[in-house]
């Protein structure tokens, strides 16, 4: 059996009737950007992260991006980003002229460590970046508290965390602002590029709206030098679709994730994530660690598996920021998840039975002489 990483076929296909009826409410209309689809969505997003306000932009990284300048940060200035995560995270921050200054995660959790934030702020430091890596919230009190001794914003990368509880709070409101991806791939995914800002800060909010349409709150009249950063309606009126299934596919990938738990997680050739009391993942990424992550992952090929790398290259070690000057064993941690990490199958797509030749295939890499793995 062909067990895909990903099958965004069948999890659109779910919805079929239902986008065929948005596009011919759309096409009935007549106006197909910034209309009443998009403000429909904002507030029904805004509602279920528990935030003031939301605004639809072209993807996840605009959104950081749009944050970012609307908080007036830019050239010479710094912020505090994990140094383990995927590179739209820091490039938001090179394109408003500033600097990213990777702090390394908590290996357990792969998220930013508090611990080390501190050391690395100076004076130019604007603010903390922090992202929910594949799903599971970075430990946001500590980060906030920090925060407020130096003055600092807080944003939060949520591309991978819709949905995802802090101490029974949501991801995209447990700080100033927070960036949300559409992508196809992630929880709530689009059928193209899509993204948004949320925030409980009024003042930013109008910022936002104004630079995601040219700089204008006005047709033809524009205030500030802004952007072409907007949501399309189709795209909203296919998010609202599945934004109504969200915690229900959440509640498939929980699910999964237990499962995997269960058979691995006592096992000695593999690591599985680690979960913190504070936090209830969403399990966009379900990620293991083998030291001989190369040799699993064909095992699991040759078997029709389909598995991902999330990510083969850390940031700092990217030719874009070689100009930064970092170079191999600057982030040890972070350098060692990047050669180790392997996501398995996980989703509304993945059946039980799916799942469960996941489980047996990998079990039995372990029986066939690989338990050397670690």
């Amino acid at each position: 059996m062909n067990i895909p990483y990903l099958d965004l076929k069948s999890i659109n296909l779910r919805f079929e009737k239902d986008y065929a009826l948005a596009l011919k409410r759309i096409l009935d209309s007549g106006w197909l950007i910034l209309g009443s689809e998009v403000n429909a969505f904002e507030k029904e997003f805004s509602d279920y992260c528990d935030t003031e306000h939301c605004l639809g932009v072209s993807n996840g990284l605009e959104a950081l991006f749009l944050i970012l300048h609307a908080m007036g940060i830019g050239d010479g200035d710094e912020v505090i980003v994990p140094a383990n995560t995927y590179i739209a995270t820091w490039l938001a921050v090179s394109h408003v002229g500033a600097t990213p200054i990777p702090v390394e995660p908590v290996e357990e959790t792969y998220n930013i460590d508090p611990a080390l934030i501190e050391a690395a702020i100076t004076p130019r430091t604007k603010a903390i970046l922090a992202v929910h890596l594949y799903g599971q919230c970075a430990d946001m009190d500590p980060i906030n508290e920090i925060a407020h001794r130096f003055n600092l914003k807080v944003i939060e990368d949520c591309a991978q965390a819709h949905g995802a509880l802090y101490k029974g709070k949501k991801a995209g409101s447990l700080g100033d602002a927070a960036g949300f991806s559409f992508y196809p791939g992630k929880n709530l995914g689009a059928l193209g590029d899509g993204g948004a800002v949320t925030t409980n800060d009024t003042e930013l909010a109008e910022k936002v709206k104004v630079l995601r349409n040219y700089g204008s709150e006005k047709k033809y009249y524009n205030s500030v030098i802004g952007f072409n950063c907007r949501l399309d309606e189709l795209q909203a009126a296919f998010l609202r679709i599945k934004l109504a299934v969200l915690d229900q596919d959440n509640a498939i990938r929980i699910d999964i994730a237990k499962q995997y738990f269960d058979f691995f997680g006592n096992t000695t050739f593999l690591k599985v994530p680690t979960v913190p009391e504070w936090t209830d993942p969403v399990w966009h990424l379900y990620v293991i660690r083998s030291k001989k992550r190369d040799e699993l992952q064909k095992y699991l090929q040759e078997r029709e598996i389909g598995t991902m790398i999330h990510y083969p290259i850390p940031p700092h070690l990217q030719p874009a920021y070689k100009s930064l000057g970092w170079k191999k064993g600057d982030f040890p941690v972070t350098e060692a998840m990047h050669r180790e990490v392997l996501s398995l199958p996980i989703g509304p797509h993945l059946s039980a039975e799916q799942q469960a030749i996941v489980i047996k295939v990998i079990l039995q890499y372990q029986q066939d002489g690989f338990s050397e793995v670690e």
